[in-house]
């Protein structure tokens, strides 16, 4: 029989097991049908806020090599009830809606915003490292973590993820908190907060400074910490940061994680990396023998 490449996250159910991350072409609905056609298992969209936020000026993103790339985009976006009005019409691509704030009202009143919309599944950045107010500052409030995630619990009945990153404080205190206030399931990570110069003028690169680091570089980091919640949470995981083949990805459900997303092997890639993980993630299926995803996850906790 075939393996199946299906996989679910929770209550979160996917014919394919890569999505496309926050923060990279989730603005756009054509896009997103684009990228579903390509073989992405979802499309996670920008974070949105309760109004538009221009963000940085440029310079915003630098290539460090080796599939790196640093970021300071500012979470730019059109806002949640404008975004909404943009996917309203979308009945085929699963989108899990990525949101962001510094109160729990942020995040309510965000969810009503979306009543009309299908949306799979919300996604509360709790961990952007480069935007003052929001992000790394709340996942690093243990009271605003509860508050939050219990406040969206009672907003839907839609799952609810949390994206944690690496801010001042331990990042499993955050997934801590978002396991007892009810989470769905936990992404991990976020961009890890880094920066550039130009020798040349001697200044930083970025208009922000700081941003955030993504791509291969921070993979053996969100790995590690994909398999830390797992081996301590009982919580579905997805694994984020660094993903680009399909060997990554197997590393990831090795460690406990259920589905992954990916966002800068798009910029040495394009689109068709997603078919070519999913085929890569099937050809080694079938060479050892497993049914499914699930047959692979957390298997690395057992040698």
């Amino acid at each position: 029989m075939e393996p199946s490449i299906a996989t679910s996250i929770g209550q979160i159910q996917l014919d394919k097991p890569v999505m496309l991350a926050s923060g990279i072409l989730g603005i756009s609905l054509d896009v997103f049908n684009r990228l579903y056609a390509s073989g992405a298992g979802a499309v996670v969209t920008k974070s949105l806020s309760t109004a538009p936020w221009e963000g940085y000026p440029n310079p915003t993103i630098f290539s460090v090599g080796g599939g790196g790339w640093i970021n300071a985009v500012g979470l730019s976006n059109p806002g949640a009830s404008n975004f909404a009005k943009m996917i309203e019409p979308n009945q085929a691509v699963p989108i899990i809606v990525s949101l962001v704030g510094s109160v729990p009202e942020d995040f309510e009143d965000m969810i009503k915003e979306f009543k009309n919309c299908k949306v799979k599944a919300y996604e509360l950045n709790l961990s952007c490292p480069h935007v003052a107010k929001v992000g790394l500052e709340v996942g690093d409030d243990p009271g605003l973590v509860k508050a939050i995630v219990s406040t969206v619990k009672k907003s839907t009945n839609v799952p609810v993820i949390a994206k944690v990153g690496l801010g001042t404080s331990t990042y499993l205190n955050t997934v801590s908190n978002a396991v007892d206030s009810g989470i769905d399931a936990i992404t991990a990570i976020n961009t890890v907060r880094a920066m550039a110069i130009d020798v040349e003028t001697k200044r930083p690169i970025l208009s922000n400074k700081f941003g955030g680091l993504s791509g291969t570089p921070i993979k053996p980091i969100a790995l590690r910490c994909v398999y830390e919640i797992s081996s301590k949470y009982d919580i579905p995981i997805i694994g984020c940061g660094g993903v680009s083949t399909w060997e990554d990805a197997v590393e990831f459900f090795l460690a406990g994680a259920s589905a992954v997303q990916l966002g800068s092997a798009i910029g040495d890639n394009w689109v068709g990396v997603f078919d070519d993980i999913n085929k890569g993630i099937l050809e080694y299926m079938k060479r050892n023998n497993y049914a499914t995803i699930k047959d692979m996850v957390g298997l690395a906790k057992k040698s």
